[in-house]
């Protein structure tokens, strides 16, 4: 899981109208309604609540909040956030890529994978995915992540999907009363 924080500028009609991605065996489709449930399954989970910035417990109520202001960012052209599916169907987790700025020159792509589903590659082949869509339909230039320091399963899932960490400073941040250092790795 990488962290994700905050509304930027956004870039309204960069992304296409419908999202659909297929690469490295999966589905990356967008969210609906039927997902309400899957989403607190997955959100739901005490890495989830440690490693990002999403409410605990995640459940019915904060999925529907979750939804909602997923599809305002989407609308306002600051993010497209998928679910990572093997099948088009099932949600497993989530892939999301937000832009930085109020042009394309730098954009960061978030990752959540639900507790029953790691460990197979999920979120490196959807960060692969999401940086390919990135890079060649929405035309952004500098891919980052930002992966808290002692992060180890992100850390993995950024070496995984051809990021490389930077020598910035770590952002230095709080979540939830916890102090953070974030460190940043960029795609080349």
């Amino acid at each position: 899981m990488s962290r994700v924080e905050g509304d930027r500028v956004g870039v309204p009609g960069v992304f296409p109208a419908d999202v659909r991605l297929v690469g490295h065996g999966l589905v990356l489709r967008e969210w609906d309604d039927g997902d309400l449930a899957a989403m607190a399954r997955l959100f739901d989970d005490p890495d989830v609540a440690y490693w990002t910035p999403l409410v605990s417990p995640f459940d019915l109520g904060a999925a529907r909040v979750y939804l909602k202001r997923a599809r305002e960012r989407r609308a306002a052209g600051l993010r497209v956030q998928l679910a990572i599916t093997a099948d088009g169907v099932e949600p497993l987790g989530e892939v999301m890529l937000m832009l930085s700025g109020a042009g394309l020159d730098v954009a960061e792509i978030g990752y959540i994978v639900g507790v029953a589903h790691r460990g197979r590659g999920l979120a490196g082949r959807a960060v692969r995915v999401m940086t390919d869509f990135a890079r060649g339909t929405v035309g952004v230039a500098r891919l980052l992540l930002e992966i808290e320091a002692g992060n180890a399963a992100s850390a993995a899932v950024a070496r995984a999907a051809g990021y490389r960490l930077t020598d910035a400073p770590p952002i230095l941040a709080e979540e939830k009363g916890r102090p953070l250092a974030l460190q940043t790795w960029e795609h080349l």
